[in-house]
C-alpha cells in the first residue's frame, strides 16, 4: 500500500513529465522558424487517424456479445458520425454519441 508521500511523488513526477512533453514543441519550433512540412502533415492527419483507431478498438468485440449490445454500439457510431457530419463539432458529436449509446444500453439491455 502506498503512503501519502509516495502518492504525492508519483503525482509530481507525472506532472513534470506531462509539463515537459507539452513544453517540448515550443522549444523545438519557435515562432521565428518554419515548421517542417512533415510536422504540418502530421498535425492535419493524426487526429483523424487516432479517432479511427479508437473506433476500431471500441468495436473490436462487437460480434462476440449479445445482439442488442452490437446493435447499440453500431447505432451509436452511426449516430455520432451523422451528428459530426451535420454540425462539424467534435465535442458535440462525441457527447451526443455517448449519451445516445448509454440510452440504448439502458433501454435495450435493461
Amino acid at each position: 500500500m502506498l503512503n501519502n508521500i509516495q502518492i504525492a511523488a508519483a503525482v509530481a513526477v507525472s506532472f513534470l513529465c506531462t509539463a515537459f512533453l507539452r513544453l517540448l514543441p515550443f522549444l523545438f519550433f519557435r515562432k521565428d522558424k518554419q515548421i517542417p512540412p512533415f510536422i504540418q502533415y502530421l498535425g492535419k492527419v493524426l487526429s483523424s487517424a487516432i479517432m479511427a483507431v479508437l473506433v476500431i478498438y471500441c468495436l473490436r468485440n462487437t460480434g462476440t456479445g449479445s445482439f442488442q449490445s452490437g446493435v447499440a454500439q453500431i447505432a451509436a457510431v452511426l449516430f455520432t458520425a451523422v451528428i459530426h457530419l451535420w454540425k462539424k463539432n467534435t465535442y458535440l458529436s462525441i457527447t451526443a454519441g455517448t449519451v445516445f449509446y448509454m440510452m440504448l444500453v439502458h433501454l435495450l439491455l435493461a
